[in-house]
């Protein structure tokens, strides 16, 4: 397996500029968005509602170069594209058992971290092979830092929505009446992305990390990582069949890197090679 990860097949490449000199700017591939450095407050303040005492304690996280991120999650037919299968539960039935429209563009589910590293891995060796990726960049995962400092996109609220979580505003197990649970993962980019360009980072699946889980250190830092090693790897987001709390942006959790399950799916970014 190879430790990178990635996402949408890309197009051609362009480098366009150079921010500084350790930082080389690209086009932005087609179903990328760029996400610039910056510096956010990571975690949830104590008075915010149903949070986990794993969210803090809040520190000022600095990452000092920009990255590319998948506007969407992995798609069926992307991760087909790929690996030649879909491991996806979602393709004809929904949780109930009931019929669906098969549909390639729902997120890729019961893709394990293993499944998404080697995802990465194959799509940077073959697209590198083709002369499409600037030497030196990957595609991989995202790490927790970057993942929660992406959804947020300078909010500080629970959701980069706002304070709550509606039917209609994303994919979870919707606490108004009027709404719909749709018992399912539904089409990538069905509901308003975030300030960067981002779609889905509240609900449907339920997205990898790079990083092992591990309690968040005291004091503020620049790129951070998760521990050395551990026994699960994060997931952030929430999914279609979970309730809003647990969907918010500071959200942790986390699985077995093995573990197949039809709320798993992850989305990538573009970067140079750490």
């Amino acid at each position: 397996m190879v430790d990178l990860d990635v996402g949408s097949v890309p197009r051609l490449y362009r480098a366009v500029a150079e921010q500084a000199p350790t930082e080389q700017l690209l086009t932005a591939p087609v179903g990328f968005v760029r996400i610039p450095a910056g510096t956010f407050t990571m975690g949830s303040p104590t008075t915010e509602k149903e949070r986990d005492s794993d969210e803090g304690p809040q520190r000022m996280v600095t990452l000092t170069k920009g990255f590319y991120m998948s506007k969407y999650e992995v798609t069926q037919k992307e991760y087909l594209a790929v690996m030649g299968n879909n491991p996806s539960y979602f393709t004809t039935k929904d949780s109930y058992g009931k019929a669906i429209t098969p549909d390639l563009n729902r997120p890729v589910d019961q893709a394990s971290w293993n499944h998404a590293t080697d995802y990465c891995g194959k799509l940077t060796v073959s697209e590198k092979a083709a002369g499409r990726l600037p030497a030196g960049w990957v595609y991989r995962l995202p790490t927790e830092a970057e993942w929660e400092y992406a959804c947020r996109a300078g909010t500080s609220t629970p959701f980069h929505y706002g304070n709550d979580l509606r039917s209609g505003t994303a994919n979870f197990w919707g606490p108004d009446p009027t709404g719909t649970y749709l018992d399912r993962t539904t089409t990538v980019g069905s509901y308003a992305p975030n300030a960067f360009g981002l779609y889905d980072m509240h609900g449907n699946v339920w997205e990898w990390c790079l990083d092992w889980y591990g309690g968040y250190p005291v004091g503020n830092v620049s790129d951070p990582r998760g521990p050395a090693s551990g026994s699960y790897r994060v997931i952030r987001g929430g999914s279609w069949g979970l309730v809003s709390r647990y969907c918010r942006s500071a959200r942790r959790s986390f699985d077995s890197p093995s573990y197949r399950l039809s709320y798993l799916g992850f989305r990538v970014v573009l970067a140079p090679a750490q």
